[in-house]
């Protein structure tokens, strides 16, 4: 079987698509190198050019006539137009597009992955009139796909509810984390990244993004509820929160705004800005030094089609607060604490136990790591391939020859 998988998110390992299609490409070659797999890298993103494809994997580079020059108008017109047209003319059997932006007009078996619905769901996610008209685009495109993939069942059913898929053409297939996140034990890199970032001995971490519907104001708001519970009554506080401080990280808001809310205002809102440490960016490889040191991850998002952070932190066995929305629950499981995402009282409460119980946080980062070592990309591969095998065994199939390289488009 010939694969084409489109690349636009290759080379950016900084966003989820990116981590993605990176993952995604490299446990295919891995677990399936009988079949043939051709990674589309289009013009116009030149980062992706320069990180090479795992072995087995060939290269085709895409062209547009509006690379350098009209950034949209290339990403749709490579969506659209080049990349469908370089598939069908290298005669894949499947092409996958492992992002929210497949072509309209069919012209190879397609699969689509949409990891959520945020902008047909949320209001504040529509954006104006040309995100909209994107919107309705890709939607239109993913309706007619061979296969739709998504992350979670309840992404699924947000998909046949809202993009009317047909029960058979809707797959969920979660996914996974590295294999570096696990537990750290090395006490060298567990102090170098304490000091590295200015770590308390003990603290509550966010890790995440700050647009709105990661509920950053219900966070705080929980917190401050500690904070003066133990202002108010200190000998019988259920919580010791000087010692315990809430610390967020990720680089914050630029501006203070209704669709990114500055967590700094928040924070001296409710006076308790000089309880919460605000970090900063954290490198990738010190993430599970950060998520071991903590003796919690609290993760009140009010929508996730997956949650990678909670799945992370989960692998380096650190006890887990979410929200009981979306998701969450299926990826949580049994082990962690779920709360109703706008509950301030019962996030506090849960905070408090996880803070108090030390028995509590041994059995939920014991549960953690039981429950992460259910996701790997070694299983999303072969998920992923079930996919492209029964769309491939619908349409007729094809007899590959060595193609010459379709107008547009060159070897590397």
């Amino acid at each position: 079987m010939r694969v084409g998988i489109s690349g636009w998110f290759w080379g950016i390992p900084n966003v989820g698509s990116g981590q993605y299609v990176h993952r995604l490409v490299e446990a295919l070659a891995q677990v399936a190198p009988e079949h043939e797999y051709v990674l589309y890298l289009p013009a116009s993103v030149p980062h992706g050019l320069d990180l090479p494809a795992p072995e087995g994997v060939q290269v085709r580079v895409v062209r547009t006539p509006f690379d350098r020059r009209f950034e949209n108008v290339a990403k749709v017109w490579f969506e659209q137009v080049a990349l469908p047209r370089a598939a069908e003319q290298d005669r894949v059997d499947v092409l996958h597009v492992p992002y929210w932006g497949s072509a309209l007009v069919r012209r190879v078996p397609t699969v689509v992955t949409v990891h959520d619905l945020i902008p047909m769901l949320l209001l504040a996610y529509r954006g104006g009139p040309l995100v909209r008209l994107y919107t309705w685009l890709v939607a239109a495109s993913a309706r007619r796909a061979d296969m739709v993939l998504t992350d979670s069942r309840a992404s699924r059913r947000d998909i046949r509810r809202y993009l009317k898929v047909p029960r058979e053409r809707v797959r969920a297939v979660p996914l996974a984390v590295d294999s570096h996140y696990r537990r750290v034990e090395d006490p060298e890199r567990l102090d170098y990244v304490r000091e590295k970032y200015r770590l308390p001995r003990r603290f509550f971490l966010y890790l995440g993004g700050f647009d709105q519907r990661k509920n950053l104001m219900t966070l705080i708001q929980a917190y401050a509820a500690l904070v003066y519970t133990y202002r108010q009554d200190s000998e019988h506080a259920p919580v010791r929160v000087d010692e315990v401080p809430l610390v967020i990280a990720g680089r914050l808001p630029t501006r203070d705004t209704r669709f990114f809310p500055n967590p700094r205002n928040i924070a001296r809102t409710y006076r308790v800005e000089e309880y919460i440490r605000f970090i900063g960016w954290v490198d990738e490889e010190d993430k599970p030094e950060l998520y071991t040191l903590a003796d919690a991850l609290v993760f009140p998002s009010l929508y996730e089609g997956f949650g990678l952070p909670v799945l992370e932190a989960m692998a380096c066995g650190t006890p887990v607060i979410a929200a009981n929305a979306a998701s969450l629950p299926e990826l949580v499981g049994d082990a962690g604490l779920l709360v109703a995402p706008r509950d301030v009282e019962g996030l506090a409460e849960a905070m408090a136990r996880v803070v108090q119980d030390a028995a509590l946080r041994d059995r939920l980062s014991r549960r953690s790591q039981e429950q992460a070592r259910r996701f790997t990309w070694e299983a999303v591969a072969r998920a992923t391939l079930e996919a492209y095998t029964w769309v491939a065994s619908r349409n007729l199939p094809s007899v590959p020859t060595s193609p010459a390289s379709p107008q547009g488009v060159e070897k590397i």
